[in-house]
């Protein structure tokens, strides 16, 4: 079944950019920019675009795959000739061809079932290629999801945009005495403390952004350690490298056999 076109995403991508580059680089560790130097890339939920703009100048070519944003994407990428657009769901998109890289940041945990995506994703994978998975862990987010997550979705699942927006921003506003203050002492049992270490590094806009994302996403499934482990474990790789990112997610990679 393809999954179904979601609003929510097209309005979030119209409203704020992620120029962010050190995050991407954070999390696709251990990989780095320059292993994308003339490879066939595969972006797996392409959102606004950024993270193939990051990558565009590497890539021999790039398809960028999205089911809500592609018009965005390609917008914001207009100078680059090395990417190819694609409407389609990932998790049952056949592009009839298996790629150097295949990577989703951000996405599989929005997906109706993340475990069929990512075996989507596997099916795309060369032998001797690479697969790269970012995702918000089941671990360290426990207040996002037994409290902001019910509120979102008897509240705020369909809330007007802009109302959405104005409250993410109040929220951002009210974050900062505390992650200024005792989120800088050395007590690190607090809950988000690694998140809001980056907190710290990023402009009132991008921290919006990522309250914004909370509040606005129409679904979002927690993935457990164990659970990303089976999708990499649990297949023909080698390579693999599994690791918690701030506390809050899981980094995952691995070398297709």
């Amino acid at each position: 079944m393809v999954q179904s076109k979601q609003s929510e995403w097209c309005k979030q991508w119209e409203l704020f950019k992620d120029e962010e580059l050190f995050l991407f680089q954070d999390w696709i560790y251990p990989a780095k920019l320059e292993d994308f130097q003339g490879k066939d890339v595969l972006e797996c939920g392409c959102g606004g675009g950024q993270h193939t703009s990051f990558i565009a100048p590497y890539a021999k070519h790039i398809t960028a795959v999205d089911l809500n944003t592609v018009d965005i994407a390609k917008e914001r990428n207009k100078k680059f000739k090395n990417i190819e657009f694609i409407e389609a769901d990932i998790a049952s998109i056949d592009l009839g061809k298996r790629f150097d890289i295949v990577f989703s940041i951000g996405v599989v945990h929005h997906a109706d079932d993340p475990n069929m995506a990512v075996q989507n994703l596997k099916k795309h994978v060369k032998p001797g290629g690479k697969l790269i998975l970012w995702v918000y862990s089941q671990e360290g987010n426990a207040l996002v999801s037994t409290i902001i997550e019910p509120i979102r979705k008897v509240f705020l699942r369909h809330l007007n945009k802009n109302v959405l927006m104005f409250f993410s921003k109040i929220i951002t506003l009210l974050l900062y005495p505390a992650v200024y203050s005792l989120y800088q002492l050395p007590l690190r049992w607090l809950p988000y403390y690694e998140y809001f270490e980056n907190f710290r590094k990023l402009s009132f806009t991008r921290n919006c952004l990522n309250v914004f994302d909370k509040l606005n996403a129409p679904q979002v499934e927690f993935i457990s350690k164990k659970r990303i482990s089976d999708w990499f474990f649990g297949g023909n790789f080698k390579n693999i490298c599994i690791t918690s990112y701030k506390g809050i997610s899981w980094r995952g990679s691995a070398v297709k056999i």
